[in-house]
C-alpha cells in the first residue's frame, strides 16, 4: 500500500477481472483487435468495442484513451498506445506516460480500481526488467496525487513475469 492505495500483483487474464472498475489495453495505434492483450480485450468485450474505438483512433505512443468495456466485467476500458522499443524514443519517457495517463483517465472518470498489463513488454519488444522498474517508478509517484483510485492490481500473464514484478515492486512499493 502507498498513500493508502492498494497494490496488487497477480497471474492472471486481464480480460476477468471482474472486481475492477477499469482494465488497461495494451492497444495498438488503431485500438482495433490484435494478440496479446488487445485480442483478449476485444474478444471478451465483443464488436462493440472495435466500433467504440474507431473514432478515437490513431493514438500516439503514450497516449490514452477510455472507451465503456462492453461485456468485460468491467464498467471501462483505458486504452494506452506503449513504445515499441527501439522505434518509439524517448521509450522510457513514452511508457510512463502510458501509465501516467490512465492513472489520469481514472482519476477523471473517479474510477476507484484499475488492472494492468505488462505494457509494450510483448510484440513491441520492451525488456521486462525495465519495464517493470519504470512501471514501478512511476506509479510510485502517481499515487501521491490519486483521490478516486484505491487499487491498482496489476495482471501478469505468466508466472516468470509476476515473479519479476514482485521482486521489483519491493523496491518501490
Amino acid at each position: 500500500m502507498i498513500d493508502q492505495v492498494t497494490i496488487e500483483i497477480i497471474q492472471g487474464d486481464i480480460a476477468n477481472q471482474k472486481d475492477i472498475d477499469a482494465v488497461v489495453n495494451a492497444a495498438n495505434a488503431s485500438l482495433m483487435p490484435g494478440g496479446g492483450v488487445a485480442g483478449a480485450i476485444h474478444r471478451v468485450a465483443g464488436p462493440q468495442l472495435a466500433e467504440a474505438c474507431k473514432p478515437l483512433a490513431p493514438i500516439k505512443p503514450g497516449e490514452a484513451i477510455i472507451t465503456p468495456a462492453f461485456h468485460l466485467p468491467n464498467k471501462y476500458v483505458i486504452h494506452c498506445l506503449g513504445p515499441v522499443y527501439g522505434v518509439d524514443k524517448p521509450e522510457r519517457t513514452l511508457l510512463a506516460q502510458c501509465y501516467k495517463n490512465a492513472l489520469n483517465l481514472a482519476e477523471k472518470y473517479a474510477i476507484s480500481s484499475i488492472a494492468f498489463p505488462a505494457i509494450s513488454t510483448g510484440y513491441f519488444g520492451y525488456p521486462f526488467q525495465e519495464a517493470a522498474k519504470i512501471t514501478f517508478e512511476t506509479i510510485s509517484h502517481a499515487v501521491k496525487e490519486l483521490k478516486h483510485v484505491k487499487k491498482i492490481r496489476f495482471v501478469l500473464y505468466s508466472k516468470k513475469d509476476l515473479e519479476v514484478y514482485k521482486k521489483i515492486s519491493k523496491s518501490y512499493l
